[in-house]
């Protein structure tokens, strides 16, 4: 495939969000092309147009899920408080930037990861922070999905079953986080805005991008690798998570 066929791909997954660099370059149409940083150094050369293409989609996911996170703190102050780890800011700079002394591990959640902290933050029975427990479930979800990785290479192989059932399980932890409720009728977590606010539906913009991004690598390693990925027929209000690896 041509290299300008790989970047309107690219183009799809980084949509108008960040990169680790915060850096963009115009491009033809006007629309800002995402720059990576190492984008000149030599370890590029060991790299194929759709492991670029999966280290853009792993970034912006990364920046898209901070910003959730973020938002959700200020939708649910109190959540923050039950963590210990300081306040919205510095919980977030810890579980993204701090991954190497982490490795997804965290007390408040009694270890929990993926699929187990995601179902932690839909428990009503749960005393903790559940916005950590959702987005460290997310994303330790996806970094096991991509194999364990956040930057791709030649020698590496990604499943495209693994992503493809990951932005599935993405899809039914937001439709159970928009309905999940106590014992009193209330929401565990407010996302979208509720009846008598005025409209918000970011928050289903931003997951949106989530499962857009991770659905469309894997139907491109899919289609390149000529590898079949079942796609369940499955109500997703009683779905159970699928497995990712």
């Amino acid at each position: 495939m041509r290299c300008s066929g790989w970047w309107v791909i690219i183009l799809l997954l980084a949509g108008c969000s960040t990169t680790p660099d915060g850096g963009y370059v115009d491009s033809p149409n006007g629309r800002p092309v995402p720059v990576r940083q190492d984008r000149n150094t030599l370890h590029q050369l060991a790299k194929t147009d759709l492991d670029r293409l999966a280290d853009i989609e792993y970034s912006e996911n990364v920046s898209t899920l901070r910003l959730l996170m973020l938002k959700m703190y200020k939708r649910n102050p109190a959540e923050a408080q039950k963590s210990g780890l300081g306040s919205p800011e510095q919980i977030a700079s810890y579980v993204f930037e701090q991954t190497g002394v982490h490795h997804w591990q965290f007390d408040a959640l009694g270890g929990a990861q993926d699929t187990a902290a995601i179902k932690l933050a839909l428990n009503a029975q749960y005393s903790g922070d559940r916005v950590l427990a959702l987005v460290v479930g997310i994303q330790s979800m996806l970094f096991r999905a991509h194999g364990n990785k956040s930057a791709f290479f030649l020698t590496d192989s990604i499943e495209p079953q693994s992503l493809y059932n990951a932005a599935r399980n993405i899809e039914i932890a937001v439709w159970k986080l928009t309905n999940a409720r106590n014992a009193q009728g209330d929401l565990l977590l407010l996302t979208n805005s509720q009846p008598g606010e005025v409209q918000n539906l970011s928050f289903e913009r931003e997951f949106s991008k989530l499962i857009a991004r991770t659905d469309l690598l894997a139907l491109t390693l899919a289609e390149k690798s000529q590898r079949f990925i079942s796609r369940l027929t499955q109500s997703i209000t009683t779905a159970p998570f699928l497995p990712f690896r």
